[in-house]
C-alpha cells in the first residue's frame, strides 16, 4: 500500500490492534478451561487488567479526537459515529465487569470465581467483538475517506504516543507484534525509527516474552516477537 501524507488515512492499525485484542481474549478463555497454576493465574489477572487499560486508552483517543475530527469534516457521518460512541459506552461497564471478575479470581482461585470470570468475559465480547468488526467494516473506511494520513498521524501521535512512557510504549508495541505476520508486522515497525525500534525489540522485547510466558505457558498458544 502507498502511503503520502496528504492522502487517504492509512487505517490498517486500527485491524492490528483489535486483533491482537481478539487475539488475547481468546487465548484467555483458552486458558479459563483449565485451573491454571497460582503463577500463571495471578499473571493472567494482571494481564486483563493491562488489556482493559489499554482498550479504555484506545476508545479514550477515539472519543476525543479521531471521531470528532472525522465529524468535524464530514457532519453527514453523524449516524455513524453517533453508534460508535454509543459501542463505546455500553462497552464500558462489560469492561469494569471483566477487570472486577479478574481480580477476583486473581485472589481467590476459586473454581466459581474462575466462572464469574468466563461469564464476564461472554459479556464483554458480545459487545466489544461486534463493535470491533463495525469499525473495521464501516467507521474506518469512513475515516480513510475524510482526513488525511497526515491527520491520522497527527491524531495518533497526540493521543496515543504523547502521553505514554517508552515502557508502556514497548510494552504495547511487543504486544502489537506477538505472532504478527510479516506484512501487519511492517506496518507496525514503520511507525517506529529505527533506534528506538531496536530497543523495543531488543531492550523490552525479552521482558515482554517472559511475562507473556507466565501468564499462557501451559496452554497450545505459542508466543513469539
Amino acid at each position: 500500500m502507498t502511503m503520502t501524507w496528504d492522502g487517504q488515512a492509512d487505517t490498517r492499525m486500527m485491524g492490528i490492534v483489535h486483533d491482537a485484542l481478539r487475539r488475547d481474549l481468546g487465548r484467555t478463555r483458552h486458558a479459563l478451561a483449565g485451573t491454571p497454576p497460582p503463577r500463571r493465574r495471578r499473571a493472567l489477572a494482571a494481564h486483563l487488567a493491562w488489556l482493559m487499560d489499554l482498550l479504555h486508552a484506545h476508545h479514550t483517543g477515539e472519543d476525543d479526537g479521531l471521531y470528532p475530527l472525522v465529524r468535524s469534516k464530514s457532519p453527514e457521518a453523524a449516524d455513524l459515529l453517533d453508534v460508535m460512541a454509543e459501542d463505546h459506552a455500553a462497552i464500558d461497564p462489560a469492561m469494569d465487569a471483566l477487570r472486577t471478575a479478574a481480580a477476583r479470581w486473581g485472589d481467590s482461585g476459586a473454581d466459581d470465581d474462575r466462572r464469574a470470570l468466563l461469564a464476564a468475559l461472554d459479556d464483554l465480547e458480545a459487545v466489544l467483538l461486534p463493535h470491533l468488526d463495525r469499525e473495521e467494516n464501516e467507521a474506518m473506511p469512513l475515516v480513510s475517506a475524510t482526513i488525511t494520513h497526515r491527520e491520522w498521524h497527527t491524531w495518533d501521535q497526540r493521543f496515543n504516543i504523547a502521553p505514554k512512557s517508552l515502557p508502556t510504549l514497548a510494552e504495547e508495541g511487543n504486544w502489537l507484534l506477538d505472532g504478527l505476520d510479516p506484512d501487519r508486522r511492517a506496518v507496525v515497525e514503520a511507525e517506529v525509527a529505527w533506534l528506538p525500534r531496536q530497543i523495543v525489540l531488543h531492550v523490552f522485547g525479552p521482558g515482554y516474552r517472559r511475562r507473556a510466558a507466565a501468564r499462557w505457558a501451559g496452554t497450545s498458544v505459542g508466543v513469539s516477537s
